[in-house]
This record gives structure tokens, C-alpha cells and sequence, in this order.
């Protein structure tokens, strides 16, 4: 992989730079995302973590492994601009330089969006624009893309804008369709690909080498 200087919005070159992720749900990328900053495959720690589900594994993930745990929602902030203000003080709060949407279910607010200029990320598990847009999640996700006969699928981390599942592409990893694949196999199979996927993307981000839709898995 080659410097991209269209890239360098994105990038956080810093010997150990700090994320701060979003999840609403297990946690199963943040906890890639832990693991592999505590045996050093990622240059980058999780210094905070967001969800708008009080009670989600990824909160749960994050206090046992001693990171800052924050549930901020419309239930501890009614108004749309308080919340999105919220989140931006408490991102500031813990010295973020990137942040990482992994599986969060909502938009994030233009007050955070203007901060991090393209420094807020997410996860897809499709080949965006392909499968992408509000609603494709879980099961309806898999389930459309078994349904059109693909032959494969994939993982894409891209830039976030107000959009759902929508903004610049950073990298994206395919995932093959097997025969006899249903969603339970197809999902796991690319659960597993992604954990590992999102963490090389965020390694490769850290220290500045990854173009704009360039694949580091393929």
C-alpha cells in the first residue's frame, strides 16, 4: 500500500492514537478492537465508548476492560442538538482522534460530524453502495443478499456523513457466497472476517497508508 494524500484526513498517525467507538449492541468489533491493542497488532487504544443502549455488551465489554463506558441516548437527552452535544463532549472529553461507528444503529450529529472531519468511520457488513441505507441491518441485510443470487458480499468501512451507510469508501474486504449458505452461516462468516478486517483498516489508518477504496483483504 502507497501514501494517499487524499487519505490524510483520515489518518491519526500518533504512536498509540486514541479511538472512541460507538456500538449499540455485543461489541464484538470493539472487542477485536480491545484484544488487538492489548497484543499490539493495533497501534491505538479505546479510550471511550458510546452506545444508546444502556444496556449493550459493548458498555459491558468496555468496563471490564477498564475503558470508559458512556450511555448516551434520547433517553438521557431528549433534544437532537443536547445529544449531539453530548456525544461531542464527551469524544473531546477523552482526547478521540478517530472514532468508529461499529454497529451503531443511529446518525451521528453535525455538531460531531464538523469536528471530525473525516475522522468518523463505520462498518458495513455489505459492499456498499451495494445493501446499504436505513433498515439494511441483521437479518434483512443477509437475508436481501442471499435472495438476489450474489456470489459474494463483503465488508465495508467508509466515511460517515449524514447519510445512513453513506460517504467516501476507505477499504472494503469481499466475503464469498457458498453454496448452502443461509443467514446464520453467512453473517458468522463475515462477522469473523470483519473483526479482523476493521482492526488491519484502523492499523493501516493510524500510520497513514490507506487509500481511499483500496482493499487491504481480499
Amino acid at each position: 500500500m502507497q501514501p494517499n494524500p487524499a487519505a490524510d484526513s483520515a489518518s491519526v498517525s500518533d504512536a498509540r492514537a486514541r479511538i472512541g467507538v460507538l456500538a449499540s449492541g455485543e461489541g464484538t468489533i470493539l472487542k477485536a478492537l480491545l484484544d488487538a491493542s492489548g497484543c499490539g497488532q493495533l497501534d491505538a487504544e479505546v479510550s471511550i465508548v458510546i452506545s444508546n443502549n444502556g444496556g449493550s455488551g459493548a458498555l459491558a465489554k468496555a468496563q471490564a476492560a477498564s475503558v470508559r463506558a458512556v450511555h448516551l441516548s434520547s433517553t438521557t437527552h431528549p433534544d437532537a442538538d443536547e445529544l449531539d452535544a453530548a456525544i461531542l463532549g464527551a469524544l473531546r472529553e477523552a482526547r478521540v482522534k478517530l472514532v468508529l461507528l461499529a454497529g451503531y444503529m443511529k446518525k451521528i450529529g453535525p455538531k460531531t460530524l464538523a469536528a471530525y472531519p473525516g475522522r468518523v468511520l463505520n462498518t458495513h457488513p455489505a459492499l456498499l453502495p451495494a445493501y446499504g441505507g436505513k433498515g439494511m441491518y441483521g437479518r434483512r441485510l443477509y437475508e436481501s443478499v442471499l435472495a438476489a443470487d450474489e456470489k459474494h458480499t463483503g465488508i465495508t468501512v467508509h466515511r460517515v456523513d449524514g447519510e445512513y451507510d453513506h460517504g467516501t469508501i476507505v477499504a472494503q474486504a469481499r466475503v464469498p457466497i457458498l453454496e448452502g449458505d443461509d443467514v446464520e452461516r453467512l453473517s458468522a462468516r463475515v462477522r469473523e472476517v470483519e473483526r479482523r478486517f476493521v482492526v488491519r483498516t484502523l492499523q493501516a489508518l493510524v500510520h497513514g497508508r490507506t487509500p481511499d477504496g483500496a482493499p487491504l483483504i481480499d
